[in-house]
């Protein structure tokens, strides 16, 4: 019994012991376990890639900046939401507009327009004789000139001749008086002034260069020549605009033109100065109605002597109405849409004070101006994304939400598309493969010939063919970005400009190639380094990445995204 009792005491005291030793720390490591769990459960993002996710912090595998903590979880958003950091947003230009009724409750009417140069003080500077452009001065578009200044040094074969005559008919000046001054008048046709003549005439030697001066001040708003080029008589070398005032043009509805006169007030605001309204006067009507969008031009004149506007800014006018109005006209600017076959979408921020966004299908009427009328999908007040929905939809993509780019099947089962656009496209696509080849070679000379190949190409696709609406309609809204975009890489031979442009050029590209088809399989491959880091997609005819933004710098760096199987 007694042997019994020591058994049970050792056993006891055993279990005191252990408890006073492990129990604690159990207790603690329990409690530590429970954190490593909620370090374990944080995941790690970029600011400017928020589709890395990382289970620990470090640097981001694309740009090396350092990861984040992460959002836990997605509560309060819808399965089609998505959120972006505010420095992806930022770099990445996103602006938003809050859309509005043309018509408000107090009979105001708004108005979208655009500023455009007062064609009443343009002009342009042209050569008055004929010869080879020894140096110019004017570098690039947008200088500011002023009148006099030397613009130009030209050798002129036909001035050099005529200086010839004229120390021949000083020398019998006595004798052939008529002739003497009819060389001298020769000499002014041709813009040469009294003192240049005489100063031939004195020092009896021939000057080889002349210089082309100013006529006007003014800002260069196209650059028609290059120094080198051969000029003729009458030949425009520059367009000068002078932007002292400029025009606010409007679109007015056909139903409402009876509500607009001559000399009317008119308030105008522009996102780029947000809290200042400009007053000015309804200069102009047109009188002739535009047959495709039902509307006509309406003008105001704005005075721009300190340089707020700039030719096709975007403004909103407001005009009181002289009728009362009852017809409500929901509008939306041309750039916050996006076409996907049959369907047209735009991009909604639910909440102005988060970044947060969704795709919305949209039923749209016709254009106007700048705008379509948004008949349903949309209402009053809700805030759309009108500038950089290309890059909110390659977001919505990466994110796994629906977007735009990954609705292939459904554009291609919206509409066929003749063999003869095909071929047409097929070109087309070629003379583009042309163009990225040349980048990734980061060749602008061979990028800029390109380039102007598949100008002609674009401009020889035939719209006509496409007898289907929808098909009709989506071309039409690709085509003029298509174009102006592949022009301005056609204009220069700076490849950092080419590659900023060929970006907007490759991402119109593949709607279209997505939309029509072409009669082989396409690539679509994305860079998440290019455009600073905002991404860039292109279209490749191999697998393999060869990357045209960077070319050797990073010839490798990219995925591909999408096989194009549309023949």
């Amino acid at each position: 019994m007694k042997k019994y009792l020591i058994y049970l005491g050792i056993l006891a005291v055993g279990l005191l012991l252990g408890w006073l030793l492990f129990g604690g720390s159990s207790n603690e490591e329990s409690s530590h376990n429970h954190k490593e769990v909620s370090k374990t459960n944080q995941m790690w993002t970029c600011s400017m890639h928020p589709q890395i996710m990382q289970p620990e912090p470090g640097d981001c595998p694309i740009c090396g900046m350092d990861l984040i903590p992460a959002e836990a979880g997605a509560e309060g958003l819808a399965v089609n939401q998505f959120k972006l950091t505010k420095n992806a947003l930022a770099l990445a230009n996103v602006q938003t507009t809050v859309i509005g009724n043309a018509i408000s409750t107090d009979n105001t009417i708004t108005l979208s327009g655009k500023i455009a140069e007062n064609e009443k003080s343009n002009t342009v500077q042209v050569s008055y004789f004929a010869g080879r452009i020894e140096r110019l001065n004017v570098n690039f578009t947008g200088e500011k000139i002023r009148k006099g200044q030397l613009l130009a040094t030209v050798y002129s074969p036909e001035l050099v001749k005529a200086q010839q005559e004229l120390l021949t008919a000083a020398s019998v000046k006595e004798n052939q008086s008529a002739l003497y001054k009819a060389v001298r008048n020769k000499l002014k046709l041709w813009k040469l002034s009294e003192n240049q003549i005489n100063q031939i005439e004195r020092t009896g030697k021939v000057k080889e260069n002349f210089p082309v001066y100013a006529t006007v001040s003014g800002t260069v708003s196209e650059k028609l020549v290059e120094q080198g080029d051969y000029v003729s008589q009458g030949q425009v070398l520059l367009k000068i605009a002078n932007l002292n005032s400029v025009w606010a043009n409007f679109d007015v509805y056909e139903n409402q033109i009876s509500n607009f006169k001559v000399g009317q007030n008119i308030s105008i605001t522009t996102n780029a100065y947000s809290n200042e309204t400009f007053k000015a006067k309804v200069s102009f009507i047109d009188p002739v109605l535009n047959q495709e969008t039902r509307t006509v031009t309406m003008r105001a004149v704005l005075n721009n002597s300190k340089g707020k506007f700039k030719p096709a800014m975007f403004v909103t006018g407001k005009v009181e109405a002289t009728e009362k109005q009852t017809e409500q006209q929901l509008s939306i600017p041309v750039t916050a849409v996006l076409w996907t076959g049959k369907r047209s979408v735009v991009y909604v921020k639910p909440d102005a004070s988060k970044p947060v966004f969704e795709m919305r299908e949209v039923v749209l009427g016709r254009r106007v101006g700048e705008n379509y009328l948004a008949e349903k999908g949309l209402k009053s007040g809700e805030e759309i994304v009108t500038n950089g929905v290309f890059t909110i939809d390659a977001s919505a993509q990466l994110q796994g939400k629906k977007s735009m780019m990954n609705h292939t099947k459904e554009i291609m089962e919206s509409f066929s598309t003749p063999e003869a656009f095909k071929e047409q496209l097929q070109k087309a696509y070629d003379g583009y493969i042309d163009l990225k080849d040349a980048l990734v070679k980061t060749d602008a000379d061979a990028a800029k010939a390109s380039a102007g190949n598949l100008q002609k190409d674009l401009t020889l696709v035939d719209m006509e063919l496409l007898t289907n609406e929808e098909a009709h309609k989506q071309w039409m809204q690709l085509v003029p970005t298509l174009k102006s975009s592949n022009a301005e890489i056609a204009k220069t031979t700076d490849v950092d400009v080419q590659r900023k442009h060929f970006k907007v050029l490759s991402e119109h590209f593949i709607m279209a190639v997505q939309s029509f088809g072409i009669n082989e399989v396409s690539y679509k491959q994305y860079c998440p380094m290019a455009d600073s880091d905002k991404g860039a997609y292109w279209l490749s005819k191999e697998k393999q990445v060869l990357n045209p933004y960077f070319g050797d710098m990073m010839l490798k760096c990219g995925e591909v995204k999408e096989t194009i199987i549309n023949n």
